[in-house]
């Protein structure tokens, strides 16, 4: 239920509400006085939106916010698997929120497939037939299909397809094309970082889940109520989670040139989609401007 005290819009269950500050256009997710005012609370890092109405700004607690990096991994971005050109293209820009993230004291987490043997024999048929669509489509029909989808033996050292260890399955190493810079380079477990698996396009589709265990079971993960969301690909994945983080009642915040689709039109219609429903669409230029602004009023 939404109510108006003045100037200020109230969203959301008494302990846990929004506010929508009318006059400066800003919603503050930081739940200011709702328990939360002790001496250790973070100042609010005010971000200007890229989507959804005009001149409007989201007000996060950086201590209670983690970066969620969506399946950037040489299966989906390096050549020798596929063609993903806006795939590489929001790498740069994906480095430079990492960097953000750590000046601002935002969690980075790493949420990539990563299937085991009982994960494949446990797989819906419908996940089954949309990573094996080639097998159905492709070649004559009098011809055996060449084996594809996942667990598949991709050949050479790739591996196989989206398995745990595989190299086709590793965070994306860089080098190919020539000049697009690594994101392996930058996971930092000695920093913080957390690496979560995940077995069907959302990683957040079930509590065993282990980016839900890491959010619902662990102690710092418990404290964590906004969710930033980059990685390919836009409409598939990242939204998947997306949508299932907004269901169970995460703040959602979709970096819009941190993400990318292969998909006609899927990159616009996602992005307007969580920018009017979901929650928020910011850019990497917009966070990074916040996070130089925050830091320099520490």
């Amino acid at each position: 239920m939404a109510t108006l005290d003045g100037d200020v819009l109230h969203m959301g269950p008494v302990g846990d509400q929004w506010q929508y500050q009318r006059l400066e256009k800003t919603y503050d997710l930081t739940r200011p006085g709702q328990g939360n005012e002790s001496s250790e609370r973070t100042r609010p890092l005010t971000i200007r939106t890229t989507g959804g109405p005009q001149d409007t700004q989201v007000a996060i607690d950086p201590r209670r916010t983690a970066l969620v990096i969506v399946d950037m991994q040489n299966f989906f971005l390096h050549p020798r698997c596929r063609d993903h050109p806006t795939g590489l293209a929001a790498v740069a820009p994906t480095l430079s929120v990492i960097d953000g993230c750590r000046r601002a004291g935002i969690q980075v987490v790493w949420l990539n497939w990563g299937l085991t043997e009982t994960d494949l024999a446990t797989m819906p048929a419908a996940i089954v037939t949309g990573f094996a669509r080639s097998m159905i489509l492709g070649g004559p029909a009098n011809q055996a299909p060449v084996p594809r989808g996942l667990g598949v033996n991709l050949g050479g050292s790739s591996g196989r397809m989206l398995t745990k260890g595989a190299w086709n399955s590793e965070v994306y190493g860089g080098g190919v094309p020539e000049g697009v810079p690594s994101l392996a380079a930058a996971v930092r477990p000695d920093l913080g970082d957390v690496q979560c698996d995940k077995t069907r396009m959302s990683g957040m589709w079930s509590p065993q889940e282990p980016l839900r265990q890491y959010l619902e079971t662990t102690e710092v993960g418990r404290n964590i109520q906004t969710l930033l969301f980059t990685g390919v690909n836009t409409d598939q994945c990242v939204l998947g989670t997306l949508a299932d983080a907004y269901n169970n009642g995460w703040d959602c915040v979709a970096i819009e040139d941190c993400c990318a689709t292969t998909t006609p039109g899927g990159q616009s219609t996602t992005l307007a989609n969580v920018a009017n429903c979901y929650g928020f669409v910011v850019d990497s230029t917009t966070f990074t401007e916040a996070v130089a602004s925050f830091c320099s009023k520490a």
